[in-house]
């Protein structure tokens, strides 16, 4: 069975695909977005290693001819120098205007992928085939494309939305258990940050989900999608709703920079920490009780997630080292910081007069429970 979630937004919408086999029915359902039989793919070794096969076969199966380039794995890829090998490459093979790039891959390729699109001849159309939970409920639904640069995550990149997104949830069996969870962080924000009856569902499913169930896992990216198309398409570009999405992302992206968009800490792992720092913060401002973080914490532990900064390996920056990190986030507006907080589960909101004390004693008591 596949279920479809429509993104609304007039001349741009379109449809997010979830179900099994979806890779090797590609060609089917990218066909009528085609001008000629011909599509470039952009994805990494790894993934191309388990799917580039099946995807190929799919589009060849209705006529569709397909030339690929795999770019090395990890969030590292997210570089000017891999933007920049990706754009020489699709302009070789005269992709043009009214071509389609499909993006093979987790978010680290469906970001990669969506920037080069963008700045192709001033805007390609591209399709999203995501092969991460983190990348099928987040990354790949929304527009946003971009690249890491040394000063943070995300700094450049464009809003660029895709034609198709293909969320295969029989790729998710492919995954190791540390990617999967690291995608459940993604997944769990969605309950946090406006749907209580959602964080419930996890708590009573999660861990049959995290073993394989895959109408579980269906339904869950099925819910987060939703929950995102309907958020985008009242905020496209985040002058409003979608920052709520970034929940616990500030606290995520200090980190990612501190650790080198490295292995130490995957995208999901910073969010969930992030999550549950932002609840942290939210309760020692008087704004949720001490049982909601603590409900939280007791979630992310039962799942078997990273869930405090002791849970990272290595040296991390002190407390004002990680609060400068936060200084260069895409958040800061005349230098202020916004901060998504809740009022409690399910209940989450944009701060912009946060107390930097107060952050500043939550990272350094994170910090002192590492020793």
């Amino acid at each position: 069975m596949t279920n479809t979630v429509r993104v609304s937004l007039d001349t741009r919408s379109y449809d997010v695909q979830i179900g099994c086999g979806l890779i090797g029915d590609a060609g089917r359902q990218m066909s009528p977005l085609l001008a000629r039989p011909r599509v470039a793919i952009l994805t990494d070794e790894k993934v191309a290693g388990l799917h580039l096969e099946a995807l190929r076969d799919g589009l060849s199966v209705v006529g569709i001819d397909s030339d690929t380039l795999a770019l090395p794995p990890g969030e590292a890829t997210k570089s000017w120098a891999q933007l920049s090998r990706s754009v020489e490459w699709l302009l070789e093979r005269r992709i043009e205007r009214r071509d389609v790039v499909v993006a093979l891959g987790g978010g680290v390729i469906g970001d990669l992928a969506g920037f080069a699109a963008a700045i192709l001849r001033r805007g390609v159309r591209f399709v999203q085939i995501p092969t991460s939970l983190l990348a099928q409920v987040d990354s790949s639904v929304g527009g946003k494309t971009g690249i890491n640069t040394p000063q943070g995550k995300n700094l450049v990149g464009a809003f660029h939305q895709p034609s198709l997104v293909l969320a295969d949830i029989g790729v998710l069996d492919t995954l190791s258990a540390r990617d999967f969870l690291a995608g459940y962080g993604e997944v769990v924000k969605y309950g946090l940050l406006g749907d209580a009856g959602f964080f419930e569902w996890l708590e009573r499913h999660g861990p049959v989900l995290a073993v394989g169930d895959r109408e579980l896992r269906a339904e869950a990216v099925r819910r987060s999608v939703q929950m995102k198309a309907d958020i985008v398409a009242r905020d496209e570009t985040e002058q409003g709703d979608r920052a709520l999405l970034n929940l616990g992302h500030t606290f995520c992206h200090a980190l990612e920079a501190a650790t080198g968009y490295s292995e130490r800490l995957l995208h999901g792992e910073g969010v969930a920490i992030g999550c549950a720092l932002a609840f942290e913060t939210s309760a020692r401002l008087g704004l949720c009780p001490q049982e909601e973080p603590s409900r939280v914490r007791a979630h992310l532990k039962a799942m078997g997630m990273k869930t405090d900064l002791r849970d990272i390996p290595g040296d991390l920056p002190d407390a004002d080292g990680l609060l400068a990190l936060m200084a260069q986030d895409k958040k800061v507006i005349d230098g202020q910081l916004r901060f998504i907080l809740a009022r409690g589960i399910g209940q989450a909101f944009v701060a912009e007069d946060v107390d930097p004390g107060i952050v500043r004693g939550v990272l350094a008591d994170a910090l002192d429970s590492r020793i």
